[in-house]
């Protein structure tokens, strides 16, 4: 796995995406090399490319139907358990890439717009070759790259979680080659078996030859086999705690095995103040400016709001900030007036009464948020962050989930990690996962990492159906 801002990302897909952007651009080269000259005999692929500015329009087709394969949620989900599904998600993608092109058209730019011939029968030969890799490479190439091999030392519920993902998922690049753990019966192990016993490790490392032992036991004297396992070091494999691996695939904290003392000390937990000073620095010119693109929007949603119920076209409502600090956060309203009457807070639900028809579209397209740059302007969010919770909910999550009031010493969000992670929390578990989400955001902030988050939550708006 590699890690780019500030997330891991299996090499398996980079190199997916890389693969796919060679091969769409060959497609429209090859589409302009066969058809271009039964239409113009003086035509010349090289002074196509080269001086008819070609590569630009070649590349902006290409990037268009890979941002287009990106939206179909094909790069983190690209193995293929349907050819017909894929052929037709294919075929959207392509529909997409004829509507720039089109725009491009209509806007009067040349230099972006590729030629009619060329667009048709490079789109041909994508719609046929693209499917036909996608089999190829989750079929054949996935299993014929240098897959990380990864032995378990213990076999604790967190590692047993982390074995049955590695094995659903080869894309990530890992192969189990087993357990090594002090029981002898350790039940039905995810991905591979019981090799044998923990004062054996040497010898079965000596064997398997694996590229990383993942600990997942508790550091205890004479369980743990601590020479060995330095020797093991010294001898080139990695050692990894399973909190850490858990993490870096998973994305999230493990608060279920996180201590203090780990916190206290570790270099990388809690946001720095160069993160948090650029932090606030490009959250409100970037809010200026979003604010006036979405003015005519805002405008439209605030006449649908006053047309189709009664009440007030924003509602405010009290949320914990920075330092717990409370303010009113600015929506649309979304609910009917005084929804919350007789039941006082409650979390959101599916098909929740309380929404207004215009509400459900205006929380599913999030744009029921969009007042909220108002509160990034006056310095109570960011456009990155923990979303902000109600002080009634707040109070009670704070006594029941540990480290839970850490969400606080980052200024909240419109948008954040678990928002693109994870459905919307209704339930206790929910909080608890979504809280592993945010302490990850919060360890590893950073200006790429929030930019990641942004673009990923284009696509959360425009085809999740998480919102409630």
């Amino acid at each position: 796995m590699i890690q780019l801002f500030k997330v891991f990302i299996p090499a398996s897909i980079i190199g997916l995406i890389f693969s796919e952007f060679v091969l769409i651009f060959f497609c429209y080269v090859c589409g302009a090399l066969l058809i271009t000259p039964l239409i113009n005999p003086d035509f010349s692929i090289l002074v196509f490319i080269t001086d008819d500015g070609g590569i630009f329009q070649i590349t902006a087709v290409t990037a268009c139907i890979i941002a287009g394969l990106y939206l179909q949620d094909l790069y983190s989900k690209f193995r293929v358990k349907s050819l017909t599904v894929l052929v037709q998600q294919v075929c959207l993608v392509i529909g997409f890439a004829f509507l720039i092109q089109a725009l491009f058209s209509y806007l009067k730019r040349p230099e972006w717009t590729l030629p009619r011939w060329g667009m048709i029968f490079g789109s041909v030969f994508t719609l046929i070759l693209i499917p036909a890799w996608r089999v190829y490479y989750s079929r054949v190439l996935i299993g014929a790259m240098g897959l990380q091999r990864v032995l378990f030392l213990g076999s604790s519920p967190v590692v047993r979680e982390l074995a049955a993902h590695i094995a659903a998922r080869p894309e990530l690049g890992f192969r189990i080659l087993g357990y090594v753990d002090s029981g002898e019966d350790c039940g039905d192990l995810p991905g591979g078996k019981l090799l044998g016993q923990v004062r054996d490790l040497s010898a079965i490392a000596k064997e398997v030859k694996p590229d990383l032992i993942v600990v997942g036991m508790p550091e205890r004297r004479q369980e743990l086999p601590m020479q060995d396992m330095l020797h093991l070091r010294f001898s080139g494999i990695q050692f990894e705690e399973a909190a850490v691996t858990f993490e870096n695939i998973f994305g999230r904290v493990l608060t279920r095995q996180l201590r203090p003392s780990r916190l206290v000390y570790s270099s990388g937990i809690g946001p720095r103040k160069s993160s948090l000073l650029w932090h606030s620095l490009y959250s409100i010119p970037i809010a200026a400016v979003l604010l006036v693109v979405s003015a005519p929007v805002m405008v439209v949603v605030a006449i649908a709001v006053r047309l189709t119920s009664a009440g007030p076209i924003l509602h405010r409502q009290i949320r914990v900030g920075l330092n717990d600090r409370i303010f009113p956060v600015l929506k649309f309203r979304s609910m009917y007036v005084n929804a919350e009457a007789l039941t006082g807070p409650v979390w959101a639900q599916k098909d929740d009464p309380r929404v207004t028809p215009v509400g459900k579209w205006l929380r599913r397209l999030r744009l029921d948020e969009l007042p909220q740059l108002f509160n990034v302007l006056k310095g109570e969010m960011s456009l990155v962050g923990p979303r902000p919770e109600r002080p009634e909910f707040v109070k009670s999550l704070i006594e029941q989930i540990p480290y839970y009031s850490y969400r606080h010493c980052v200024r909240p969000g419109i948008t954040g990690w678990a928002q693109i992670n994870y459905k919307y929390g209704s339930t206790l578990e929910d909080t608890m996962m979504k809280l592993e989400y945010d302490l990850y955001y919060i360890k590893n902030l950073a200006v790429s990492l929030d930019l990641y988050i942004i673009f990923h939550t284009v696509k959360v708006m425009l085809f999740s159906e998480t919102a409630h």
